[in-house]
């Protein structure tokens, strides 16, 4: 038996071939740094309620915090008496972990173990561990041996029946947002305050903000940064390069730009596959349906993009033709020229499924067209840039209430805008209207 050494890794040649595997000094030491690295930097609280008790598997789009969700709970942990040698922190997007194997996973267990002491177990927080082919298996059964353990992926793949089925029910799965509005303000220092506490100057410096958040969107790490768009196409040229093309080995790059393109100029209707297959067609691309489906797959495995249904069309019609949103209302907008009423709808959509979830909200079309439907809530929800001024949107979007009101007599109807605020009565029909800004802040909920 012969043995090579690479930087960090060792190379058996056995009679059965080649077998790599970390080196375990240059492992723990990859491990202490990046906890040093990473643990020391300052957090803000993000509007997740989290419990010490349960193991998480973090999800969502690339940027979106997740790692600050870990930070956040290895602080509660310290909090509770944790010491700092009990937390075992692996981000594997390292480069330095580029390849690592299933084989090494255990020797981070027995490192974790080395560094909490005798007695003492580790608790483990994984990042981004769908990198690691076969993670399942051994994420299981650090939660059979009953150590708490943690960890994100950016893939939604981790929330197939296959990878659910893998995790036992031994992981609650949280799924990761941008920032909420009132995070954002938070982010920049205004807190953001309902009815007759805002004052002036502080509803001047909200009103600032959201055209701010409801424009460039709300990654994290955008806070503070000047050239938001060029932040904004490194975040998307990653999701697109990364998580996209690589890991589907996609090679027609153009049809998937040209997709991203239809879907974004399309935010506000419902699009189908047959659509976007006629549409690549006329662009001189020729794929198939079949493909169109499994690419559009591949972009919402990447958490680019989103779908919701409409509640009101039979079970078969159901996801052939959905409405597309994208997770962030910044990498939308990098699509779009003057897309303010786009992404207006985009910000209520996405601030909708981190309300209710990605399975309880739909839109409604059948002799009425409703922009959001929350049958769960009896929600009802219309979206427009202005109306009070407009006498055929006002029309348009009230008809809509009043139609949908005749067969379902408890829903609430609420039509949300850029700066309008009222209370209206149509055919004996109450109707709210509000500015999302507001809306986004007197519904918050975690």
């Amino acid at each position: 038996m012969r043995t090579r050494h690479k930087v960090g890794i060792i190379v058996l040649y056995t009679g059965q071939g080649e077998v790599a595997f970390m080196n375990r000094d240059a492992l723990k030491e990859i491990m202490a740094d990046q906890k040093e690295t990473y643990l020391s930097r300052p957090f803000i609280q993000r509007e997740y309620a989290l419990e010490q008790n349960v193991n998480y598997c973090f999800i969502g789009i690339r940027r979106t915090g997740k790692s600050y969700l870990m930070y956040q709970q290895i602080h509660g942990y310290m909090d509770s008496g944790v010491s700092m040698n009990q937390i075992t922190y692996v981000n594997f997007e390292d480069e330095r972990l580029l390849e690592i194997t299933t084989d090494d996973l255990n020797t981070i267990l027995e490192i974790a173990l080395e560094f909490a002491g005798t007695g003492k177990e580790p608790s483990l927080f994984l990042d981004e561990i769908q990198n690691v082919d076969g993670w399942e298996k051994f994420v299981r059964r650090l939660a059979d041996m009953k150590y708490r353990v943690n960890i994100t992926g950016s893939n939604s793949k981790m929330l197939s029946h296959e990878i659910a089925s893998a995790l036992g029910g031994r992981f609650v799965i949280l799924h990761v947002f941008p920032y909420s509005f009132s995070e954002f303000l938070t982010a920049n220092g205004t807190t953001g305050m309902a009815g007759a506490e805002i004052t002036t100057k502080s509803r001047a410096e909200i009103h600032r903000l959201y055209s701010e958040y409801c424009q460039y969107g709300a990654f994290p790490e955008l806070v503070g940064i000047k050239a938001k768009r060029d932040y904004l196409n490194s975040v998307h040229q990653t999701i697109y390069l990364g998580d996209i093309l690589a890991r589907n080995k996609i090679t027609n790059d153009f049809a998937i730009r040209f997709i991203l393109k239809k879907v974004a100029e399309s935010v506000m209707r419902p699009l189908s596959y047959n659509r976007l297959t006629n549409t690549l067609k006329s662009a001189g691309v020729t794929i198939g349906k079949s493909t169109v489906i499994n690419y559009i797959g591949y972009i919402i495995d990447s958490f680019l993009l989103f779908p919701i249904f409409n509640y009101a069309s039979k079970l078969a019609d159901k996801e052939t033709m959905p409405k597309y949103y994208f997770m962030d209302n910044g990498l939308l907008g990098l699509f779009l020229i003057n897309g303010v009423s786009a992404q207006l709808e985009n910000l209520v959509a996405v601030e909708l499924v981190r309300r209710y979830g990605f399975s309880s909200v739909f839109y409604f079309e059948r002799n009425v067209e409703i922009d959001f439907f929350v049958p769960e809530k009896d929600l009802a929800i219309q979206v427009c840039y202005s109306m009070l001024n407009d006498k055929e949107t006002y029309d348009r979007e009230t008809r809509a209430l009043v139609k949908l009101k005749e067969f379902m007599p408890d829903i609430t109807c609420i039509i949300l805008t850029n700066s309008e605020e009222s209370r209206i009565e149509v055919e004996g029909i109450h109707m709210e209207i509000l500015p999302v800004w507001k809306w986004l802040l007197t519904n918050s909920q975690s």
